[in-house]
């Protein structure tokens, strides 16, 4: 019989570690991801023209947001993903139940968010670049609050409780998903169905209510709070489904 104590805060501490390791790929599709994202943003996110005889103007709007919505995708698919059965029997490499394997997931996660938050960003820049460089008869001038410093690390932490709020989708969906495959159709069917309905009624239906819930809360004390509270219960809602779940399969 052994005598030495194992700690939950140890196991999911080294399977945290593990994870960084062991799920690298991840972050290499980050990159990948992201400069996707950069070449769309290539045409701009608006704009206008002008022209007075010989003299003609043209004015396009440059931003990350193109960035942010793909890398909001990817860690949505990121979440599903380690919820599969070839990366939870990962976990028992280790000593450890479904507590511990969730909190690794967990923290995970939200290591992912700040990555993603931040080289979101910092595409911002990428974009000036390569539009001044590749781009002939182009003047550059930032409308953008982003220069300041200040600016940029709130951009970066709201742009991370985005990302995060979709990883906590994703999780809990990917458990759905893996207690009974049913799932896999019924809930993509409702979320087409609710478009659907939404672009009957406008704004009065489900998604889009849901939409300007989050991204259209001009407060940010409350969009931090509602981001994190949405994100807890979600996690939560995960977590009590996973130990439905047999030991491993």
């Amino acid at each position: 019989m052994s005598l030495t104590r194992v700690r939950l805060i140890d196991v999911v501490k080294k399977q945290y570690l593990y994870k960084l390791k062991a799920y690298s790929q991840v972050f290499i599709s980050l990159i990948f991801i992201q400069l996707l994202a950069v070449l769309f943003s290539m045409n701009g996110i608006g704009g206008m023209g002008s022209s007075e005889g010989s003299f003609q103007i043209e004015i396009k709007y440059f931003s990350a947001a193109m960035v942010v919505a793909f890398t909001m995708l990817w860690g949505f698919i990121t979440a599903i993903i380690i919820t599969t059965k070839a990366y939870r029997n990962d976990d028992f490499v280790f000593v450890t139940n479904r507590a511990s394997s969730n909190l690794a997931n967990t923290a995970f996660l939200l290591t992912a968010s700040i990555i993603g938050g931040i080289t979101s960003m910092l595409s911002t820049y990428v974009i000036k670049v390569v539009v001044y460089y590749f781009f002939s008869d182009v003047s550059l001038k930032s409308t953008s609050v982003m220069s300041a410093p200040n600016e940029f690390f709130l951009g970066s932490f709201s742009t991370f409780l985005y990302i995060f709020l979709f990883c906590a989708l994703g999780y809990l969906i990917g458990t759905l998903v893996q207690i009974n495959k049913a799932f896999a159709v019924l809930i993509p069917a409702a979320f087409f169905g609710g478009l659907i309905i939404d672009g009957l009624r406008g704004n009065e239906g489900v998604i889009a209510k849901g939409f300007n819930f989050f991204f259209m809360e001009p407060s940010l004390t409350l969009f931090i709070i509602k981001v994190i509270v949405t994100a807890g219960l979600l996690i939560s809602f995960a977590f009590a489904l996973s130990n439905r779940m047999e030991v491993r399969s």
